[in-house]
């Protein structure tokens, strides 16, 4: 891995200014979950370089010739810290539940591709104009829960149905997720992550996206390895959770 294809924080920041300049909306969604979200910018660093390195892998295989371009690539990047943007309209008391969510608090969590969607749809018809990026985005927020057999949401999309940008955010969302420390429980190792992620292989994930994951798994772990979470990313974690725990006391 070249020193290029790793991304600073600035790089973050400055991509998505430059994809949505003309967006005030979506930057201000940015801004807004920056400030509220327990996930911290190492998170998002981590995932935007996992999405980087899985699209050039799979450039120029014929299953997404028409798709994955440097261009394509560049734009995804730039519009990966907006996919999970929903969760802004999800209440702190189950976005940051230390534990399993009841079935009426899994409903309400998992509107949050449609929320963050909508939102997205009606800051396009009051900018009046679209873009690529925007498109993208859209594709990111409204489908990254998808699954390649048919059993995600919120559409139950499957296989092709669902957009080439979500197909490849849900690998590093999944990676990221399964590595990373919580609060209430400590990360599982790379091996292991690999492993539950080739099993979900024409599961959960395109078959052709697992394969190339597994080609790649040591560039995922190198990138997981530079941007771990810190002590302090750690510490901001448990008290916005323990703010959250105050809030639902006092209720």
């Amino acid at each position: 891995m070249t020193a290029a294809s790793i991304s600073t924080p600035a790089t973050v920041r400055e991509g998505v200014e430059t994809r949505c300049a003309q967006q005030p909306a979506l930057m201000a969604l940015i801004t807004l979950a920056e400030q509220r979200d327990s996930d911290t910018e190492s998170h998002i660093l981590r995932v935007q370089n996992y999405v980087r390195i899985l699209a050039q892998k799979l450039m120029g295989q014929p299953a997404f010739a028409d798709v994955i371009s440097p261009t394509f690539i560049e734009i995804l990047c730039a519009c990966a810290p907006l996919y999970d943007m929903g969760t802004l309209g999800i209440p702190d008391r189950i976005l940051l539940k230390p534990g399993r969510l009841t079935p009426a608090e899994l409903a309400i969590m998992r509107t949050h591709p449609s929320v963050g969607y909508e939102a997205l749809v009606r800051a396009e018809k009051i900018g009046g104009n679209s873009s690529r990026s925007l498109a993208i985005t859209k594709e990111l927020v409204y489908c990254h829960q998808e699954k390649w057999d048919g059993s995600g949401y919120p559409r139950g999309l499957a296989g092709p149905q669902i957009p080439v940008s979500a197909r490849i955010i849900a690998i590093a969302d999944v990676y990221d997720a399964l590595i990373s420390n919580k609060v209430y429980k400590d990360g599982v190792s790379h091996d292991r992550a690999v492993q539950v992620i080739f099993g979900e292989r024409g599961g959960h994930f395109d078959p052709d996206m697992a394969d190339a994951f597994i080609e790649i798994q040591d560039e995922f772990d190198a990138i997981a390895q530079r941007y771990a979470d810190t002590e302090d990313d750690m510490q901001r974690k448990i008290e916005t959770m323990a703010n959250a725990i105050a809030e639902q006391t006092e209720m």
